[in-house]
């Protein structure tokens, strides 16, 4: 079966967007791929982090990666500093990449914006992110468009690394979902739906209540007119709901349509609201037991003892074929 491996960062609460755009995509994958899902702590302090905080958004993101159905007999779940390999091949790349190149991350151009003072991390975590993935010879990486250039980054080093010494790594391809890979906020369409977005109102958080979720989606901003019709260039705001709408329901975008025809956003957006609260209460319900239970922390266990058989033996022949002095 081919690899795929995929993360996300422990910082804020997760949203609709992540469950959208990636989590979705990570249980369908698991039944004909060998999956690597991991929760990118180490990526999430190139920004300040509170202790407390970075360990209790570390668990409640594994929990939802579980609650959300990945099976963690069929996927691999662990916690990206349980295994030390990434920190290692991060900071080989860190010596292969360019400073150009990491100037030209769009990215760190956005977070860095209007900053007095910049963490290094923050300009080198696209080499740790190259790690994380070539690491496991990953064949397909679901991503958002948002990160599309950092795998073209990845894909890079991996060649630049191929050509000076030797063939070794498997170049990933990304896997990104015709619909809903990149769900946009929920008060301005032109913006990434972000748990890191200082209004609440902008977000479905995974855990947020059903009566938050009415509430926020009855005054999620719409286009002008009444009509529900999807086109993204002339009605985004609309659009963006009919997405999620759509990977709610399991209705097609034409159906949608079709089924509001002649009746406005009202019974459109309320609606939409039943489909999420519905598809979030069982994920929300397998959550709490998850936690109750304590047992992802033996799940974090078997997923790094598992993968790190892989990350240790790519690290090993990356510092030999690198010349290094093989430890004895």
């Amino acid at each position: 079966m081919k690899r795929v491996l995929s993360g996300i960062q422990p910082s804020g609460q997760l949203t609709l967007g992540n469950y959208i755009g990636a989590m979705q995509n990570f249980v369908k994958l698991q039944d004909t791929h060998e999956c690597f899902f991991m929760v990118v702590d180490l990526h999430a302090i190139t920004v300040p982090q509170e202790p407390a905080a970075l360990r209790e958004q570390s668990e409640a993101v594994a929990a939802l990666f579980i609650a959300a159905g990945i099976d963690p007999a069929k996927a691999s779940v662990f916690m990206q500093s349980h295994v030390p390999a990434h920190a290692e091949l991060g900071w080989l790349f860190t010596t292969l990449a360019y400073m150009g190149e990491l100037e030209r991350m769009t990215q760190f151009k956005d977070k860095s914006s209007g900053k007095d003072s910049v963490g290094a991390g923050l300009f080198v975590y696209p080499t740790l992110m190259a790690a994380d993935i070539l690491l496991y010879n990953a064949d397909l990486v679901p991503v958002g468009d948002d990160q599309k250039q950092h795998l073209e980054l990845t894909r890079d080093l991996g060649h630049r690394f191929n050509a000076r010494f030797g063939d070794y790594f498997t170049i990933p391809e990304p896997y990104i979902p015709k619909i809903g890979a990149r769900i946009m906020s929920l008060d301005d369409a032109s913006k990434k739906m972000s748990k890191s977005n200082p209004n609440p109102a902008s977000y479905i958080a995974l855990l947020d209540p059903p009566d938050v979720i009415r509430k926020k989606l009855s005054r999620a901003t719409t286009d002008s007119g009444r009509d529900v019709i999807y086109n993204p260039a002339e009605k985004p705001e609309v659009s963006n709901l009919m997405s999620i709408y759509s990977h709610c329901s399991g209705l097609t975008l034409e159906e949608i349509q079709a089924k509001y025809e002649g009746q406005g956003y009202g019974a459109f957006k309320k609606d939409l609201a039943e489909h999420v609260v519905a598809t979030l209460e069982p994920l929300q319900q397998r959550y709490r037991e998850i936690r109750e239970s304590g047992e992802i922390h033996a799940i974090l266990k078997q997923g790094a003892e598992r993968v790190a058989q892989v990350a240790n033996k790519t690290v090993r022949d990356v510092k030999e074929k690198m010349g290094f002095l093989p430890a004895q």
